[in-house]
């Protein structure tokens, strides 16, 4: 498991997704300090998940194009807690059918538009960290990073190119 960032207090989960079988070594790079992983769907092959597993424990999510037996296991959504903070993965935000703050989530980490957001609403943070993966059209590739302390939830998008 890699080290926790010291210029960053906290305990920080890396977000991806959207990779859609490919692993860039600049994703794995930016990652590395990561205590866990999320991964919110459209992973495209295992071999994504074994690459970011060698870094820290993974939560991943089956997105609406991970198809096949390697994929019929994952979950289509997860709830994630880390410390006392308690998040909500979904892989499209269009088919969110809860309220969150309602629900307690301090964060909701989705995928599917690749386009990079960290926007909060009604006191829970949404956090979609982009594509890692191919590029599509002029978005961004790009991971996110959530800082966890006992009083706040940060996120930043990291481009990667």
């Amino acid at each position: 498991m890699a080290t926790p960032v010291s210029k960053a207090p906290g305990y920080v989960v890396g977000v991806i997704s959207d990779t859609h079988g490919l692993i860039r070594p600049e994703a794995l790079h930016r990652l590395r300090d990561s205590h866990v992983i999320v991964h919110c769907g459209d992973i495209g092959a295992p071999a994504v998940l074994d690459a970011l597993k060698a870094i820290a424990p993974v939560h991943a999510i089956r997105g609406n194009n991970d198809k096949g037996s390697w994929a019929s296991g994952l979950p289509t959504d997860a709830v994630v807690e880390v410390g006392n903070h308690v998040l909500y993965v979904i892989h499209d935000l269009g088919e969110l059918s809860l309220e969150p703050a309602a629900a307690g989530f301090a964060a909701v980490l989705s995928g599917h538009s690749h386009r990079p957001l960290v926007e909060e609403r009604k006191g829970v943070l949404f956090v979609n960290p982009g594509s890692a993966g191919p590029r599509r059209f002029s978005l961004p590739v790009a991971v996110a990073l959530l800082v966890l302390s006992p009083q706040a939830c940060n996120a930043s998008i990291i481009e990667l190119l």
